[in-house]
Parts: C-alpha cells; structure tokens; sequence
C-alpha cells in the first residue's frame, strides 16, 4: 500500500469564518500531498496567502503559507491508497497544475453547502470538493454525497484518515526536520 497525505488547515480570514460558520469546526481547508513534508501538495485555495480574492487550483507553497500565517494551525493525516491510484492522482494534479489558470473557486457554491443542495459550476470548486472529486475519479471513493456537497469537517470525519499531526505548521516543519533557505523547503 501507499499513503497520501492530507492536511487540514485553520487559517484566519474573512470567507475562513464563513467557512468554519457554516462547517462548525476550525479546520476551513483542504489540501493533499503526496509527500508527508507538503514538498509536492496541491490544492484549490489562495493563489497568493496574502491575497484571498484570486483564488484557484495552485501547489501548496509551505515557506510563503508560513510568512503569512505563522499560527496556522494543521491537522496531518495519511490515507491508503494503491499504487495505481496514487499514480493516477499525481498525473492529474499534474495535468491541473499545467492548467491551474483554467480552475477557480467555487465562491457561489459556498450557500448551497450551506443549503445542503449540491450545486456544480464548469471548473469552479472548494478545496473540498476538487479534492473529493479527484479522488473520487481514480477510485478513491471516500463520501456518499455529490463531490460539491463535501466539506473539510467531512475529510474531519473520515475514518479511513490516520492523524499523524496536529498542532501548529511551524512545530510540524521543525519536528520534519525542515528548514527554509531562499523561499524553499528543505528535508535534512
């Protein structure tokens, strides 16, 4: 078996309290990597941390997520996956990636979560919803309802999810052993 990592972040903001309003629980993000140090993770949320109104498909960037938001909070776990599915979903994350342009966050969809309707807009998501659907396609079937209707309090929930960490990113980059030198992370 393989593992895939996914994070769970409580970050401060404006649509964040919406979020963590509406989902009742403090982690409002979702990302996924493939790597247990976020080297190589992906997720649709904040082109840039500082700036929350451009928002999209993007590749996590922990150094810069780090300078904006020292006290962020994180909640890493590991879920089993084949090896064909954690290769499919790589390539994928690639193909996005190369086309990261062409997604973007899913603002409108926010109020039918909240209204329990599922809802759906070409290339729009939530950082759950991509994250649901991605896994979803490559045969990682982990929710009962509409990819659009899946929230981070859902990943929260999922019992197949292994927590490996929880606490501050700062103390998870430390205890990792990672440092940062020109804006890059680095293992030792």
């Amino acid at each position: 078996m393989e593992k895939l990592y996914i994070a769970l972040v409580d970050t401060p903001g404006f649509f964040a309290n919406i979020i963590r309003h509406v989902i009742k629980i403090s982690y409002c993000h979702v990302a996924l990597s493939f790597d247990a140090d976020f080297q190589e993770a992906y997720s649709v949320g904040r082109r840039d941390p500082a700036i929350p109104f451009f928002a999209g498909f993007i590749r996590e960037n922990t150094p810069k997520i780090l300078r904006v938001f020292p006290d962020a909070r994180y909640r890493v776990c590991e879920l089993s996956c084949t090896a064909e599915q954690k290769e499919l979903l790589r390539e994928k994350m690639n193909i996005c990636y190369r086309n990261r342009f062409r997604y973007h966050y899913c603002i409108i969809g926010l109020p039918f979560i909240w209204l329990q309707k599922p809802f759906y807009q070409k290339n729009h998501y939530t950082c759950s919803s991509f994250l649901a659907q991605a896994m979803d396609e490559v045969g990682l079937s982990l929710f009962e309802k509409h990819f659009s209707m899946v929230t981070p309090r859902d990943f929260y929930e999922l019992e197949q999810l292994q927590v490996l960490y929880e606490g501050y990113l700062s103390d998870y980059v430390m205890s990792r052993h990672l440092f940062y030198g020109k804006g890059e992370v680095y293992g030792t």
